[in-house]
């Protein structure tokens, strides 16, 4: 692996944030707040900003796209993504023009993270059935990769009206709006990506990531059996950088417990307590304290799993603004430089040995 392979992101759902007081930010503040923060990515050299989609009162992320131009009207050469586009529930089209659209304004920066999403609010708002959860994403995706890669397009599906002989503008020169496939774990929708011959981009919030080995390993046999090349592989998990451990810790586990607290109680998941948080930090896919800390666990996890890219999902919860300038400044100027290092450097420390012990004691995918 050499080193300009890499990219290393952020990720961000637009969480609704509060103010040094504690006190909820007006969403029109927030969304600003974001454009800001990404802003800052740029100048600290973090390689791609990337935003999500939900459609709850406390995620600001529900036209990613929108926030993305007004970004690339004020940045120079960071990336500008989508942690996850639910296409499970768009029309592809649309987002084709969107994100094409997105990639001429700035100046070819998109890229795109596709997935069928965790939560699954999309579907009663656009008039979706969650029985057809599968076949949704199928149709969509295979029409999304014809439009990428086929114009002018013919398509039949179930799911939506047919296409004869149709080109949608804007078009893209070759090779722009890298698109990846988002995986929370399924095998099925490992081979997906590799039977499209898109890369393949794992969410991890929970776990030892060495359990994700053997997707991996899946998706490079797919990819041979379906005659493509090796294609990059990266990951999407949570974290947070201060200029110690104990201040990462201090300032990200009160928003990290009322997030957790809140999942736990819709999704049936364990409660959050400060010692699963402490045993994700030690040996799962929390990736929080100093730069030193948070680099040298993004780099071995990185080359244990043989990954290209990595997003760092900052700052989860409500954690106000000013704090996540703080981070953004460390992760840009210090630990994606250190990964970088330690990463062309072969004597990559070794993945903590309590990877093996918390793999038996933390729950995976909480």
């Amino acid at each position: 692996m050499t080193t300009p392979e890499l990219e290393l992101g952020l990720d961000t759902f637009g969480y609704i944030t509060v103010d040094e007081s504690g006190q909820p930010m007006s969403p029109d503040a927030v969304i600003r707040d974001y454009v800001e923060e990404a802003v800052l990515a740029d100048a600290v050299g973090i390689d791609s900003f990337n935003i999500g989609e939900h459609y709850r009162p406390d995620f600001m992320d529900s036209a990613a796209h929108v926030m993305l131009a007004a970004i690339a009207g004020r940045t120079k050469r960071i990336r500008l993504g989508t942690a996850v586009t639910v296409l499970s529930t768009q029309d592809p089209v649309r987002v084709y023009t969107n994100f094409a659209t997105l990639d001429a304004v700035s100046n070819g920066r998109a890229q795109l993270v596709v997935g069928r999403g965790s939560l699954t609010e999309s579907f009663p708002l656009f008039g979706f059935d969650l029985a057809d959860y599968e076949e949704l994403f199928e149709e969509k995706l295979d029409l999304f990769v014809r439009l990428l890669r086929d114009q002018p397009v013919t398509w039949s599906g179930r799911v939506r009206s047919p296409l004869v002989n149709q080109y949608v503008t804007p078009a893209l020169p070759a090779g722009h709006l890298p698109t990846w496939v988002g995986v929370g774990g399924s095998p099925q929708s490992v081979v997906r990506a590799a039977r499209y011959g898109l890369p393949l981009m794992l969410a991890v919030i929970g776990g030892p990531p060495g359990r994700f080995a053997p997707l991996v390993e899946l998706y490079k046999r797919a990819l041979e059996a379906y005659g493509h090349p090796p294609l990059p592989i990266g990951m999407h998990s949570h974290g947070y950088v201060a200029r110690t451990d104990q201040d990462a810790v201090d300032i990200q586990w009160p928003y990290w417990a009322e997030t957790f607290e809140k999942a736990a109680l819709e999704r049936g998941w364990a409660r959050p307590t400060m010692a699963r948080f402490q045993a994700e930090r030690a040996g799962g896919s929390l990736y929080i304290g100093s730069p030193e800390t948070v680099a040298t666990k993004i780099a071995a996890m990185m080359r244990l799993l043989g990954l290209s890219r990595f997003d760092l999902a900052y700052a989860t919860g409500r954690m106000p603004h000013k704090q996540r300038l703080a981070t953004i400044e460390l992760y840009g100027r210090e630990v994606i430089p250190r990964v970088r290092e330690l990463l062309a450097d072969h004597a990559v420390p070794p993945i903590s040995t309590s990877y093996a012990s918390a793999a038996l004691t933390a729950q995976p995918g909480v």
